[in-house]
């Protein structure tokens, strides 16, 4: 018996009606759960998002995506990717995962809401301050944002430790804008220093997966990304790809659109252009 099954059984007693249709479902088919978002989930327990939720709660998890780490690690020992083989050469694997990429691009370009998109644009705009929170895999998203935005000259701060995010929350103004990444939503951290922007005025922005999750309700506007990130897919990587896109459209539409812009990036560009000369010429001076 793995240690989720276990967890389930010793917490039966305690879950309601639709609670023990989820527990019933996940003792007969776990690795089922493996292949099924949160929404296609609920949907086969006969039960709604939020009721899979509080499952993973009571049981002993932050949320569906824990959850489903948790049975993947328990129960999964076949290759990182249903299409990839030992067989496979890198190149042939390379394929696989471009074609992966590709379908979750595709996916999140039909569900990305085109006004919440808009509206945080215009929010970043309008704002003094940008503040980006990402913990683990998202931390890079945090800090490719926050370096995109600070070309175009402006105060963009990404905070990756969860102390400092809270200290920056707690320092958010209604001229703030806060922009907060998580590929499940559930991240307690960056839900408490969510939480507190919010309380302070900031205009709150989730960057999170397709489905009904907890940093809906301290976010003013949703952008969501769709992809499958199923048992070979632990460390979220078609997620990161779809995180990037978004925020590269954001930047994109910065530069179209914020005054003098254009201006600091070619400011930008020339003090890095001539950081390189010296060092091209530092090196050629060695070799004489």
């Amino acid at each position: 018996m793995t240690k989720t099954v276990l967890s389930i059984k010793s917490n039966y007693d305690r879950l309601s009606k639709s609670e023990k249709r989820i527990a019933d479902f996940l003792i007969e088919n776990p690795e089922s759960v493996l292949l099924l978002h949160i929404t296609d989930f609920a949907a086969a327990c006969g039960v709604s998002e939020a009721t899979i939720v509080r499952f993973a709660k009571k049981v002993g998890f932050d949320g569906y995506q824990q959850l489903k780490i948790a049975v993947a690690k328990e129960h999964h020992t076949g290759p990182l990717n249903e299409n990839i083989t030992a067989a496979d050469t890198p190149y042939d694997i390379f394929t696989k995962i471009c074609d992966d990429i590709y379908c979750s691009l595709e996916k999140t370009k039909k569900q990305l809401d085109g006004e919440a998109l808009a509206k945080c644009c215009e929010a970043i705009l309008s704002s003094d301050d940008i503040i980006i929170f990402g913990l683990g895999n998202s931390a890079p998203i945090a800090n490719d944002a926050a370096h995109k935005m600070l070309r175009l000259g402006l105060r963009a701060h990404p905070y990756t430790d969860n102390h400092m995010q809270v200290i920056a929350a707690e320092q958010a103004t209604e001229n703030t804008v806060v922009i907060g990444i998580s590929h499940s939503g559930e991240s307690t951290d960056i839900l408490g220093a969510m939480a507190s922007a919010k309380r302070c005025g900031a205009f709150t922005i989730a960057i999170t997966n397709f489905g009904k999750s907890s940093i809906e309700s301290v976010s003013d506007a949703v952008l969501h990304t769709v992809s499958d990130e199923t048992n070979y897919r632990i460390l979220g990587l078609n997620s990161r790809i779809t995180q990037l896109a978004i925020i590269d459209a954001i930047y994109s539409y910065l530069v179209c659109h914020l005054e003098g812009a254009r201006e600091s990036i070619a400011k930008t560009e020339a003090a890095l252009q001539a950081k390189k000369c010296k060092q091209i010429k530092k090196k050629n001076k060695n070799t004489i």
